[in-house]
């Protein structure tokens, strides 16, 4: 791409983060077949229902101050102010923590309140329970990650992805080799071990990352890199949460609208006339098998996103629009050219795609309708990240409400009388409603 040439690190970060990418979602793709073998479709089902805690528990603690450390830290490359950028660091992730140990507690004490009142299924309490304990690990690695981002040093949270990803899948191979010597049965509890032991993998290397970075970038002779009193600390948090709240209070409102929509599915297939393990089953196929193979393709476009703001946003500040409009046409020509890849491909071959990697012509039904988001997908991922280099994050916060509440209508209106095809028509309508909001939002550059 003739825009990005000269943005070495651009090209550079958008390579390692695409192939780690794939690389990830390549373990986990297959990984998620053999969940979906060893415990079948209800299963999968009552597994994929923990993700909506994960998620919010994920938007309360991290996601902000993941954001705000990257903001704060990017100009360390240039002023090689590493007390700063330290500072920074430690406070985001005090503040994180913190915030990450209440969650913890909170989940742990009250899984059982939670899997029946908030999940509607009560089987998923022992998942959360191991599940919280993942949560303060996370929030680590994220601090860290948001920190190598801020500096354009995309190798270290791909390393991390990638080895969370390699630890938890081999943990819960291990787990299963045992299980079988010893005439034990496997649960879904395991898949959940796997997760936190993956976490603290990840957690591990970002923290020797870490250290190692700045023990090679500050001299000995410059003495402690980081003495805070307690005026620096004040000081430094308001700055991080002046702009960690909103974009958290943002990420809790779109997580606890997805966490609806997911939690509400397989509510609403058993008014349409499923019991609840056929509910679960079908829920499990869509969520757990389809739609990941749907969105593996999207490395590509998501390590686009991470590194096109930051570029989106110099060239604003610099009012180069001609940066800006070319960021736009290229966004929209690749993403609908890829997008018609692989809608072509999942149409031809999604059939026995879903038979040979799953053994379920149900899952082959899903992708051949869902092939049809791939070139929306594209294009609104990359117009809402340029979007949010342009400062526009009110504008891509309302797209992407609107989206989830058009998918929601369908969810508690049309899947009782169409069942399952009514979420599937859904999820094509508000793609198509969020991809022309985006695209309108961008035509005054273009």
């Amino acid at each position: 791409m003739q825009l990005f040439r000269h943005k070495n690190p651009l090209i550079t970060g958008t390579i390692i983060l695409t192939v780690t990418g794939f690389a990830s979602r390549f373990i986990g793709f297959f990984y998620r077949i053999f969940l979906s073998r060893l415990f079948g479709a209800e299963g999968m089902g009552i597994y994929q229902l923990i993700s909506p805690v994960l998620a919010l528990s994920f938007s309360l603690t991290a996601a902000g101050i993941q954001t705000a450390i990257s903001k704060y830290v990017a100009g360390e490359t240039v002023s090689k102010d590493y007390r700063s950028s330290a500072l920074h660091l430690f406070t985001g992730f005090v503040l994180s923590m913190a915030a990450s140990i209440l969650c913890t507690i909170g989940i742990y004490c009250f899984a059982d309140q939670i899997a029946v009142s908030f999940l509607l299924e009560k089987r998923t309490a022992p998942l959360l329970r191991i599940i919280a304990l993942s949560i303060p690990m996370a929030t680590v690695h994220s601090c860290i990650n948001g920190y190598f981002y801020g500096i354009r040093k995309t190798s270290v949270p791909s390393i991390c992805q990638l080895s969370e990803q390699l630890i938890r899948v081999g943990s819960v191979y291990v787990i299963y080799y045992f299980c079988l010597k010893y005439g034990m049965e496997p649960t879904i509890s395991f898949a959940v071990v796997g997760l936190v032991i993956g976490e603290s993998a990840s957690m591990l290397v970002s923290i020797i990352a870490v250290r190692a970075h700045f023990y090679h970038v500050v001299p000995k002779r410059y003495g402690p890199l980081l003495c805070v009193n307690t005026r620096l600390f004040c000081e430094t948090s308001k700055k991080l949460l002046a702009l960690a709240i909103p974009l958290s209070l943002n990420r809790v409102i779109i997580n606890f609208l997805q966490s609806i929509e997911a939690i509400f599915i397989p509510n609403r297939l058993m008014s349409y006339g499923y019991d609840n393990a056929t509910a679960l089953s079908v829920y499990g196929v869509l969520t757990g098998m389809a739609l990941p193979l749907i969105l593996f393709p999207g490395a590509i476009t998501n390590s686009i996103c991470v590194l096109l703001l930051p570029i989106v946003s110099e060239a604003d500040a610099a009012a180069n629009t001609s940066t800006i409009r070319k960021a736009i046409n290229k966004s929209i020509s690749y993403g609908f050219g890829l997008g018609i890849l692989f809608t072509t491909l999942f149409l031809i071959s999604g059939r026995f795609l879903g038979n040979l990697l799953y053994q379920s012509s149900l899952a082959g039904s899903f992708i051949l309708v869902l092939s049809f988001l791939c070139p929306m997908m594209y294009i609104a991922s990359t117009l809402n990240s340029i979007l949010n280099g342009l400062g526009k994050t009110g504008q891509t916060f309302a797209y992407s409400m609107i989206s989830l509440l058009v998918r929601l209508v369908f969810v508690f209106f049309v899947i009782p009388v169409w069942g399952i095809h009514g979420y599937l028509c859904g999820l094509i309508v508000s793609q198509m409603v969020q991809t022309v909001l985006c695209m309108a939002a961008v035509r005054k550059y273009r």
